[in-house]
């Protein structure tokens, strides 16, 4: 299922400055991004990690690897900024598709219909597109325009021939395979592919809805056609629209929560897991603004925060190279939010496999892309430039029901696509939120009376460890790690030049105790 935002203690106000990554980097400190360089280490084709000296200077003329033993990395305000290139691009075994696994262990057959690699063509940019596609909100006037055209669109999608790989079930199960272990890599048999948690989250679901988008066109006979996008970070669009709530329309789905039908004000930071606190609407809509401000402005400061960190040919994705800001909070939190609670897996829209089932999917992502448009156009302005990361390729069936390979660098230029977004209000972009007070208390540590001073320099967290201390630990109690801060203080201008992150990796544990 998608994950939560944060842990359950955390609510909208609790989240740390930093933002906290579930990352395999190589390392347990905490990192200037201008400064650091990592070594991170794969395994070697018996399966084996290479023991290296961490304190020893690598040279390259040194290593000798199969898959890639090793990557240097650097880090800059525009994310990353050199590498050693990588052998061979990630892609999809798109001709080996394989059953894909439910959250329940169970297998589902989400392959599209069999193509050969010598039937795949290469995907051929626009220099500039003849027509631009204008998506819109669904709540505004032009929105309801496109939604119109969109319902006749899913409802010819529904009728084509089952085997048709554009008919709107073929079109779900896209989202199926590439999400829940239906590839493995090429030239990787034994490693997976997929597109969650990590850099590749906003090109894959771009590449998806561009060809979704060029689909319904064909069928319409109408190439202006635009998928309108649900703007949930907006007040105006909160709320689930009311096209999708029709009993009987295409656009309708049963496998939603009943509790947040219309006139239900969204939940950005959403967590299916802990007991809801009802507020009123428009108490709900200041917490949606400040959770919107901070993923796309305090958490989201540079590529690897905003975007997700890397993932490689070679890689094993299990391992779960972290996600960006936007695909935890308000992606996941909006997929499970509109999911049935009723449903063994929260489906449709709360779950990998059958998250595309329901057609509010669509509009849904399409908003997540509009962000990304918006987080580099207004707030940024930058994006990867690793080569590992554009040359990435994804297969899909275009409009002429023909398999196309595409690569993450073909879709960073809308103009190119034909598609931009309708300007709409972005009210969230002064929704910084304000804090709640001068004093922290720690839980279980100091008296709930005992008022703490106004830097947390000097306290510690009793019994606590240095991060640098011994281990392993016997967990017969609490463990509590310390770690200390490179820098106690830094001007703004070194915040703003250099973003400071937690990252914790490497949490390792006997099963047998």
């Amino acid at each position: 299922m998608y994950p939560p935002i944060a842990p359950t203690n955390y609510s909208f106000t609790h989240f740390p400055h930093f933002f906290l990554h579930q990352s395999p980097l190589s390392t347990n400190k905490i990192l200037n991004h201008q400064s650091v360089n990592l070594v991170c280490k794969t395994k070697d084709s018996n399966g084996n990690i290479p023991k290296t000296n961490r304190n020893k200077k690598l040279e390259i003329s040194e290593l000798k690897f199969d898959r890639r033993d090793f990557l240097l990395i650097g880090f800059g305000s525009s994310g990353i900024y050199s590498t050693v290139a990588n052998l061979k691009s990630l892609s999809p075994d798109f001709s080996n598709c394989v059953d894909a696994i439910k959250p329940d262990g169970k297998p589902v057959n989400c392959c599209p219909k069999s193509s050969s690699a010598a039937e795949i063509s290469d995907f051929v940019p626009n220099s500039v597109a003849a027509t631009t596609r204008v998506r819109a909100a669904a709540q505004s006037v032009s929105g309801a325009a496109n939604m119109a055209k969109y319902k006749k669109a899913i409802d010819l999608m529904k009728n084509l021939p089952a085997d048709d790989p554009r008919n709107f079930t073929q079109q779900a199960n896209v989202h199926c395979a590439y999400c829940d272990g239906g590839y493995n890599q090429e030239g990787y048999s034994d490693l997976k592919f997929g597109i969650h948690e990590s850099w590749l989250f906003f090109p894959f679901h771009r590449w998806y809805l561009y060809f979704f988008e060029k689909i319904c066109g064909k069928l319409l006979e109408d190439e202006t056609f635009a998928l309108p996008f649900w703007n949930w970070d907006s007040p105006s669009g909160m709320v689930i629209p009311a096209m999708f709530n029709e009993i009987g329309s295409p656009l309708y789905d049963r496998r939603r929560n009943q509790d947040h039908l219309p006139p239900a004000v969204a939940d950005l930071n959403w967590d299916e897991d802990v007991l809801p606190v009802r507020v009123n609407p428009e108490t709900q809509i200041k917490y949606n603004l400040s959770i919107m401000y901070k993923q796309m402005i305090t958490n989201g400061t540079t590529p690897r925060l905003f975007m997700g960190q890397p993932v490689r040919a070679g890689d094993d994705i299990t391992m779960k190279c972290g996600a960006g800001s936007i695909e935890i909070a308000p992606h996941n939190t909006m997929h499970t939010w509109t999911g049935d609670p009723r449903e063994p897996n929260t489906e449709n829209m709360g779950v990998f496999y059958s998250a595309a089932r329901d057609p509010i999917f669509y509009p849904h992502h399409a908003n997540i892309d509009r962000l990304w448009t918006i987080w580099v156009n207004k707030l940024h302005g930058k994006v990867f430039t690793d080569p590992d990361w554009l040359e990435t390729s994804f297969v899909f069936y275009n409009e002429d029901a023909n398999p196309v390979r595409v690569k993450v660098k073909d879709c960073l230029d809308l103009s190119r696509l034909g598609y931009a977004y309708e300007e709409t209000p972005i009210p969230w972009i002064d929704a910084k939120p304000r804090p709640r007070g001068k004093y922290v208390r720690i839980p279980n540590s100091l008296e709930a009376t005992q008022a703490l001073p106004k830097t947390l320099d000097n306290v510690r967290i009793p019994n606590s460890l240095e991060a640098t201390q011994a281990l392993p630990k016997i967990l017969d109690n609490v463990l509590k790690i310390t770690v200390k801060r490179p820098k106690k203080f830094r001007s703004a201008k070194e915040k703003q030049e250099a973003e400071e992150v937690l990252l914790i990796e490497g949490i390792e544990y006997d099963s047998n105790h």
